[in-house]
């Protein structure tokens, strides 16, 4: 009996270490979702941030398109104010003789 009670003792204490390894192992894998929950919500999160980065992007892009072309027309305008102030010349000029 002596034999029967020790592999009653030591399959007890199996069991019991056992409870205590699958009461770990399940706080462990709690604390992991966590972690997964928490890295879920922060890759949401710089999605949105990328997401808004390229709407900036594209608006400041416009911008600077924009921004080139009105400094072409001011360009032209130049150009074009030059123009108009030699045929007024050439037809004073050509008025006078």
């Amino acid at each position: 009996m002596a034999d029967n009670d020790k592999i009653i003792t030591l399959f007890t204490t199996r069991i019991r270490q056992m409870i205590l390894q699958y009461k770990e192992t399940k706080k462990e894998n709690e604390e992991l979702y966590e972690m997964v929950d928490a890295k879920e919500a922060e890759i949401k999160q710089l999605k949105l941030e990328l997401e808004q980065a390229q709407n900036n992007y594209k608006n400041l892009k416009t911008a600077r398109m924009l921004e080139v072309a009105d400094g072409d027309i001011e360009e032209s305008k130049k150009k074009i104010a030059s123009m108009i102030r030699d045929v007024n010349k050439c037809i004073t000029l050509l008025s006078g003789k």
